[in-house]
């Protein structure tokens, strides 16, 4: 949430959540934003449903069909009125052209003015010991990725890329993508 305000996040806002999972930020996002502007998306349905029911102090604040399955960062069923997208934790385990994916995707929304997401640096070809000791790779879980290709991608998708100084946990760093 932090990161999100720090965007300019308002009520009025619509958030699209990527990777959302058992709706970690969902349940704090969900009561702040106007009723309806929250959408999560995430391999598992049966997981943002659990997180739905158990996380959300009032679930029927976020409507089921809010939550989309949707492994291929296609945004199936997502309205166009998107106006911020977050990706916390998602990146670091995917290969990077699954951020290249889901960033190309997200010029389809026209309102939307910035996409935050977390990836690990490192230039290295092999395993690289990050900051708080985790071990990142550039072949397998969990993936680090050069700054410059970082950037790269961002821009290959039309938007400027900005590396943020938010100090995050494991290392991890925060981009945007505007």
């Amino acid at each position: 949430m932090a990161a999100l305000l720090a965007q300019g996040m308002t009520p009025e806002d619509h958030l699209l959540d990527i990777g959302c999972g058992a709706l970690r930020l969902g349940h704090k996002a969900v009561p702040f934003l106007d009723p309806g502007h929250y959408w999560g998306t995430d391999a598992s349905l049966a997981l943002m449903q659990h997180g739905r029911l158990s996380e959300l102090p009032d679930p029927d604040r976020l409507p089921l069909d809010h939550l989309i399955e949707d492994a291929a960062f296609a945004y199936p069923g997502i309205p166009d009125t998107i106006t911020l997208a977050i990706a916390f934790g998602v990146f670091t385990h995917l290969p990077h052209a699954d951020l290249a994916t889901a960033l190309r995707n997200l010029r389809r929304f026209p309102n939307l003015r910035a996409t935050l997401f977390t990836v690990f640096l490192s230039d290295a070809p092999g395993a690289t010991r990050q900051p708080d000791g985790v071990v990142t790779h550039p072949d397998r879980p969990p993936y680090h990725v050069a700054e410059a290709a970082v950037r790269d991608t961002i821009a290959a998708a039309g938007f400027t890329p900005t590396r943020l100084p938010t100090l995050l946990p494991r290392g991890q760093v925060l981009w945007s993508a505007t």
